[in-house]
């Protein structure tokens, strides 16, 4: 096939947002479905692979596609309808959950699923089925779709619900951005009586306590989410901090009207009135080292002992992300990895202790570790159980990159033998052999007979998808 040259001037360097991976690619930014089509034609012509992009809130290589081309639809960023009687709301892909929230919560409704940031795309948002603090009892951002409207590289346009064109919308959402583009994205929004949650935070002692609370706090509340102290060990090991957070009732909050408006929920640019938070992450570096990181746990623990009962905004209360701007950026040159892993409630103690424990023999601790509790729902690349979920933050130097390869790897192993899965906007290690195993042969088979149909030419790449799926 004869190719032409393509602009030089769209050769860019993207990154993950752990700024462990770094590719170049020819970058694309449409604001129309014509415009994406566009970009579908030259792919063909020219032989290349098409990656979807959103804000690039990925812990790995989903959004990345080296040397070839990567379709940023942070441009599509419109609002197609809202309707503050029904909460409806209709939107482009690349509207992010900051201009949602801020849209919708003066009217009294809030986003029935949001992710620890609220820079993360709508599209971006399917493309991973994104989980929050509630997942065990709002479920996915999926389930919260009323339908929305696709373009496949083929130039087709499908509109999908569950109940039209439901085999699509049960793949396209969790698929990665392989099967086609979200170019609208219908919603249905959550009702709010206050722009204030009620949290109860308490410390517990052990993993065993750890994952107890979770399981009894679930149900009394609306979310839940705990901290790991991962560097912890012997019998300190899983402890941490749970926050519990239920909404308020009508009436329960004098001043609604006050609470529900964007000025009041804004998260401070400042620290202590003066102090620009935007510089914060400068200062975090020297921390980065295991022992220094360890003591700051210890002392989060500590500070952790004494149980509260407050009331907290929505956006204080989820975007905890969104507090220090850049914060991964303290990790230094090397970034970071995420490893995240969901693990039913039989099996979820046993083998975190194990992970924990290795990382520590190993010398490789974990710098965070975040919890949850999680059900299973109906999307065909689904991550979820009946369990919970552990993150873990690793740091990556140059001396470190393949020890922590080959442990990450190590954990794989661990989290499938105990009936485990993986969040494909996370780990950044896992090979073709462990997704097979989680997820199946017949559910990879049904993807790729999806992507067949939707994709004949095989032009929606990542590097997610050639290390995953590339030789399934």
């Amino acid at each position: 096939m004869k190719t032409d040259p393509l602009p030089y001037e769209r050769l860019t360097y993207l990154e993950n947002f752990g700024h462990s991976l770094r590719r170049a690619a020819y970058l694309y930014r449409p604001t129309s479905a014509g415009q994406i089509s566009e970009v579908f034609k030259i792919a063909r012509h020219n032989d290349f692979k098409v990656t979807l992009r959103g804000a690039g809130r990925s812990y790995n290589d989903a959004a990345l596609n080296g040397g070839g081309l990567v379709i940023d639809l942070q441009d599509m960023n419109h609002i197609l309808d809202w309707n503050p009687e029904t909460g409806i709301i209709k939107a482009e892909p690349g509207v992010n959950l900051q201009t949602l929230w801020q849209r919708v919560l003066p009217d009294g409704w809030w986003p029935p699923v949001v992710s620890g940031t609220m820079f993360t795309t709508l599209g971006g948002c399917l493309g991973m089925n994104i989980h929050g603090k509630n997942n065990f009892r709002m479920g996915p951002i999926g389930e919260h779709v009323l339908e929305f409207t696709a373009l496949l590289p083929t130039g087709a346009e499908v509109t999908c619900s569950p109940t039209h064109n439901g085999d699509l919308f049960y793949s396209m959402i969790s698929g990665m951005g392989m099967l086609g583009v979200f170019i609208s994205i219908t919603l249905q929004m959550k009702k709010m009586h206050s722009g204030l949650l009620e949290v109860t935070a308490f410390p517990v002692r052990t993993l065993h306590e750890h994952l107890a609370a979770i399981e009894e706090q679930a149900p009394q509340n609306d979310y839940t989410v705990g901290w790991l102290d991962a560097m912890a060990g012997g019998g300190g090991l899983g402890r941490g901090q749970i926050h519990a957070a239920k909404y308020l009732r009508e009436g329960e909050d004098p001043e609604p009207q006050k609470t529900m408006q964007v000025a009041y929920q804004t998260l401070p640019e400042k620290m202590f009135g003066f102090f620009p938070k935007s510089s914060i992450h400068y200062f975090m570096t020297p921390f980065q080292i295991a022992p220094l990181w360890g003591l700051v746990n210890t002392a989060k623990y500590v500070a952790s002992l004494r149980s509260g009962l407050y009331r907290q905004s929505h956006a204080a209360f989820h975007f905890l992300l969104d507090y220090v701007p850049n914060w991964e950026l303290a990790y230094g040159r090397g970034g970071l990895i995420q490893y995240q892993s969901f693990l039913p409630r039989e099996t979820a103690e046993a083998a975190w202790a194990e992970l924990l424990a290795l990382s520590l023999r190993r010398g490789l601790p974990s710098y965070l570790g975040v919890t949850k509790r999680h059900r299973p729902d109906k999307f065909l690349l689904s991550h979820a159980v009946d369990g919970f979920s552990l993150a873990m933050d690793f740091r990556v130097t140059a001396g470190s990159r393949e020890k922590l390869r080959a442990m990450l790897q190590e954990f794989d192993q661990i989290v499938t033998a105990a009936g485990g899965r993986f969040y494909f906007a996370k780990n950044s290690e896992t090979m073709p052999e462990v997704a097979l195993k989680f997820l199946g042969q017949p559910v990879v088979e049904r993807f790729k007979a999806l992507k067949r149909r939707t994709d004949p030419n095989n032009l929606l790449e990542s590097d997610l998808y050639r290390r995953v799926f590339g030789s399934l």
